[in-house]
């Protein structure tokens, strides 16, 4: 498929809406995978550090 300008690329031959939007919400879905265990994983190792400060103090 060849395009004649950007704004036609843009558009895809008028199907540009359904196209773009299904980029989006892929990326956003690889990007809430990849960010959300990270963050679920800093804040496990917190719960952890705090846990282990707290025994360490109570002996």
């Amino acid at each position: 498929m060849s395009f004649n300008s950007f704004s036609e690329f843009m558009a895809m031959g008028g199907h540009g809406l359904y196209v773009w939007l299904s980029y989006g919400l892929g990326l956003a879905v690889i990007l809430i995978n990849v960010i959300l265990p990270r963050l679920q994983r800093n804040r496990l190792l917190a719960e952890q550090k705090r846990r282990l400060r707290r025994e360490e103090g109570v002996r």
